[in-house]
Order: structure tokens, then sequence, then C-alpha cells
């Protein structure tokens, strides 16, 4: 049988096959593309199982190639990776200006590896009823100065308040299947049970000792719309660790840089201090936006930013 995993708990996946739900494990270790991961499946895969004899469960023997997948590297592992999830539409990364707030280095993370898969990416800000003070309508000017241009949508909502939620955001996700990440805290299952009242995602307050989010989110499980396509929960992330990308391809993944490469004097150029790179030419004459360049060398050294 064949069938998409849309819950993964760690060792049991639920695989959905036609309109039957089946809880299925994995039996022996899975050799991936050279890839060390935490978790050899991952909620969006398409994977070959077969019951077991005499049991409701199955057994997956086969993981199918993969179209894409957001991948980052893991907190608990050292160089081993997280595939967060395959096979998608779009990922949509929810942020907030407080309580807690999301840093442009982490946006830029997060972007670089939706990009490297050519996964189209929408902002969501929420708790837009926490937007008060010069402080943060500079930094939603900002948000909307910085990323609309580069074809990233900016949506703003409030998960608590808003009633217009579903008409600001179904359009978006209508159809496909769409990857919700963003830190801890900034609302995501708030979202999502606005969305789909169905998916009951428990919700907890921000700590006000930390203004850092709490985790309510243990496990990635995808939830199906009405009105068409899937959303897939995950675990809130406190950081992006940017993985397989070369050097030489960091400013590919850049969509201001992109449209310039192979116009600097060298083939190598990495835009820090060539002479002749046309990048360090746009970035001079205003073309790239200072706080993106930041966030490019910071990448390039392995360095976060927390701006």
């Amino acid at each position: 049988m064949k069938g998409r995993v849309i819950k993964s708990t760690g060792s049991w996946y639920t695989v959905q096959v036609d309109l039957e739900m089946i809880q299925a494990r994995l039996k022996g270790k899975f050799k991936q593309d050279e890839l060390k991961l935490t978790n050899p499946i991952a909620v969006g895969d398409w994977v070959g199982l077969d019951l077991e004899e005499g049991q409701a469960t199955g057994v997956i023997r086969e993981i199918f190639p993969r179209e894409n997948y957001v991948i980052r590297k893991s907190t608990r592992k050292q160089h081993f990776s997280h595939i967060i999830a395959s096979n998608l539409d779009q990922a949509m990364l929810v942020i907030t200006m407080k309580n807690p707030r999301t840093s442009l280095g982490f946006i830029d993370r997060f972007l670089v590896s939706t990009e490297s898969f050519r996964i189209p990416a929408i902002l969501v800000v929420n708790k837009m009823d926490l937007m008060e003070g010069e402080d943060a309508q500079d930094w939603l000017q900002d948000i909307h100065e910085i990323y609309e241009p580069l074809g990233y949508p900016v949506v703003e909502v409030s998960a608590l308040e808003n009633q217009q939620l579903k008409d600001l955001l179904i359009p978006h996700l209508r159809g496909k299947s769409t990857l919700i990440s963003g830190h801890s805290g900034v609302g995501k299952s708030t979202l999502l049970n606005r969305l789909i009242p169905d998916a009951r995602q428990e919700t907890k307050e921000v700590s006000g000792y930390s203004s850092k989010g709490v985790h309510t989110t243990t496990f990635a499980e995808m939830f199906f719309l009405k009105e068409g396509g899937d959303l897939i929960d995950t675990p809130g992330i406190k950081e992006f660790g940017i993985l397989e990308i070369e050097e030489y391809e960091l400013s590919h993944y850049f969509p201001e840089m992109r449209a310039h490469l192979g116009e600097c004097k060298y083939n190598n150029c990495q835009h820090v201090n060539e002479p002749g790179c046309k990048i360090l030419k746009q970035l001079e004459e205003g073309y790239i936006h200072p706080y993106r360049y930041e966030s490019y060398v910071n990448i390039l050294n392995e360095e976060d930013s927390h701006r």
C-alpha cells in the first residue's frame, strides 16, 4: 500500500491510505542520500507499507523520493539534521514583534532554507493587537519594506481578536500543502485552531518572566482544511540552523542577489570584500537592504543574528 504520513510521534506514524488512517512503525534502518537524520520519516512523506499479519497496524517498508523538504540542524545531536516536513507546496512562517520577538536573522535563515528547494513562503505577522508603540511600528514597516519587494507576501492577523482571519489566510492556503513554522509562543496552534476547529491544538500563555514561548506542539501533524489543502503544524523552534548549503551557493538563495549573479568581476566572488563585486555595488546603491546583507554575512560565517 502507498500512503502519506500525516502524524509523527517519533516511533509510530499515522499514515493516510485513501480515506483510512493506519498506525505504522518503521522496521530496519533507512539510508537517505547520505543525510544523518534524527527523524528518518517526516510528516508529508509518501511511504510504502504492509499490514502486519493479523494486526490493524502496519510496517513501513519504503520511503518514496521527496519532491522537497524543509530541514534544519538538530539541536540535540551534533552533525545530525531534522526534516521539519516534506512534499510541500509552500511554507508559512508565523512571526511576532514581541512575546516572543522574531528576529530578522531568524526569518532570513528560514527563507534561505525554503529558497534552497524553491518552496514559496508567506510571512504571517500575528498578535497585531500588541503592535503598539514606535518600536513595533518600525519593526512592522521593516517587515513590509524588506520582504514584500522580494516576493514574500506579508499578512497581518490577530489570532485572538481578528474575525477576518479566514478571509485573510484561506486564499493563500486553499488547495495547497502548507508548513506552519515559527518560534514557540507566536500563536501557531491558536491560528490553526481558528482555521481548523477540529484540530484542537493545545495552547499556553507565553512566559511572563522570560517572554519566551512555551512548547505546546510536541510532534508534527497534518490537518485538513475544509476549503481544500492541508496544514502541517510543527513544534516551535528557537533557532534555525542552516545546513546542506555550500558557501558559493548561499547567494543563490537571496532573490535580490540571485538576480545579479554572474555580473561580478570574479566567478568565485563571495560578495564580501572582492573588487568589482556587483552585489556590493547594489548594496552601496540601496538596492539590497543592509539587514538582508547582514544576514547573508552572518550565515556565511555561521553566526546568528538577533536583530
